[in-house]
């Protein structure tokens, strides 16, 4: 079995009950990224750190971290300051509360994090995870992690826990209508509503992730395997511009003939 690599090592809190457990990565961000090159030679560009003042580049050894409390006004913090300064969950995982999944907004939700037990913590996290399961819910939590302090939730997937770093309530935008000069929603009528509603109905199913992937990364892909064997890369001309809709109720309904259509075709070619 392959390693899974260890980001943070510390314990779970649970009233008086204290659990060692280990943080992994739940996520493989699998994004194309491209380097820089210089156009003549496909030579790597590097950067330097220079000082805006002079242009000058400047060693590590010289540079301080500094707070920009007014423009161009900063105050400066050693290393032994900042870490006076960092919060008592450091190593610790702190639960505070339990609450139902359903009431937290996933406009919250930032990274997420498999969180396994260490062999000593076996029982207890296991008993953990047991009353969880059986009353729903979901743990919010504290916990520190390179240098910054998360509100975070702790929930079951299968047999493991996840923990899910969260954006802290004044992080949130909270918009409306009006910030974007929109006065209100038009009413929708009656058969509109239940047109719309009917075309919700074609289109639900049960989620499976295995049926959407990346389109964009998988063609960038296919480009460069191209490239490497000397190949032309050739550009899909785009479609026109898509007609403006004129009359809703006829778009409704020839989206949900067109939903009936391919669950049709996809139920046959299934069977």
């Amino acid at each position: 079995m392959a390693r899974v690599r260890t980001i943070w090592k510390g314990s779970l809190s649970f009233g008086l009950v204290t659990i060692p457990v280990r943080l992994h990565q739940a996520v493989d961000e699998k994004s194309v990224s491209f380097n820089q090159l210089r156009a003549s030679d496909h030579s790597r560009i590097g950067y330097k750190r220079v000082a805006k003042i002079d242009g000058e580049e400047v060693d590590y050894d010289d540079i301080v971290r500094g707070y920009e409390y007014a423009p161009d006004r900063y105050v400066v913090f050693t290393p032994e300051e900042i870490e006076t300064l960092k919060p008592a969950s450091s190593r610790t995982i702190d639960i505070l509360q339990f609450v139902p999944l359903s009431q937290i907004d996933p406009v919250y939700f930032q990274r997420s994090y498999y969180l396994a037990p260490e062999e000593a913590g076996l029982k207890a996290y296991g008993l953990l995870a047991s009353a969880m399961r059986d009353r729903e819910t979901v743990a919010i939590c504290k916990v520190t992690l390179r240098d910054k302090e998360h509100l975070a939730t702790l929930r079951l997937r299968g047999d493991l826990f996840v923990l899910e770093t969260m954006y802290w309530p004044d992080e949130i935008r909270d918009l409306t209508l009006a910030d974007f000069d929109i006065d209100e929603l038009p009413e929708p009528r009656p058969q509109e509503v239940a047109m719309a509603e009917a075309l919700i109905d074609s289109l639900t199913e049960d989620f499976d992730a295995d049926a959407y992937h990346d389109e964009f990364r998988e063609r960038i892909l296919e480009a460069v395997e191209a490239k490497v064997q000397g190949e032309e890369v050739v550009v899909a001309e785009e479609g026109g511009e898509p007609a403006a809709v004129v009359d809703l109720m006829a778009a409704l309904k020839a989206s949900v003939e067109k939903s009936k259509q391919e669950r049709k075709r996809s139920t046959a070619e299934a069977s």
